[in-house]
């Protein structure tokens, strides 16, 4: 497998982006298309910083954006909220890997880790499109919400079933190497 260095100095070779693309995950990487993926989405020059690449909030919109994919796609999306329940975040962790710059287009993969009644984790990958490197990852928890008492509450039984339904195809793909990760300066010894 190749290293982060290999996978950006690779990244024009049609087998180096396949690779890095999949490096991430252990095992089996053609189960990688079992897990959930957005529409791409293109970075936009209002996002860029002083330092010439992708904002560091913009990671959180693409991201965003994803989930509110995902949602749609279980069930618990926008339309939902109409129905006095709703999904709220609790927790984030983010992982800056590569730069992003103007007119970049980006892939998400999402894959569902775990659930309960009330609660989702995740892990999101964003991948370069065109040059297949990691530049991010968000790993997330999450939390359902009942509207009118702003209160924690189980998910629907047809939610629950959908995401028994992907978890159980997600858990065939390894986890990647970003998840758990805890924050903190190494001392050398």
């Amino acid at each position: 497998m190749l290293g982060l260095r290999q996978c950006k100095a690779s990244a024009f070779e049609a087998t180096a982006v396949s690779e890095c693309r999949t490096k991430y995950h252990k095992g089996d990487h053609s189960k990688m298309q079992t897990l959930f993926h957005s529409p791409k989405q293109t970075v936009i020059e209002d996002w860029i910083d002083y330092n010439g690449h992708l904002n560091m909030a913009f990671y959180n919109v693409l991201f965003d954006r994803t989930v509110d994919h995902f949602y749609d796609h279980i069930g618990v999306g926008a339309s939902y909220v109409k129905n006095g329940g709703s999904l709220f975040t609790l927790e984030t962790h983010l992982h800056y890997i590569q730069e992003l710059a103007v007119k970049d287009e980006v892939s998400i993969v999402l894959q569902l880790l775990d659930f309960d009644p009330k609660r989702l984790h995740f892990i999101e990958l964003m991948y370069h499109s065109e040059h297949g490197y990691l530049a991010a990852t968000s790993e997330q928890l999450a939390i359902h919400v009942d509207m009118s008492s702003r209160r924690s509450a189980p998910m629907p039984d047809t939610v629950l079933a959908r995401l028994g339904d992907i978890r159980a195809i997600h858990a065939q793909v390894p986890e990647p190497e970003y998840v758990g990760h805890r924050i903190g300066i190494r001392k050398s010894k």
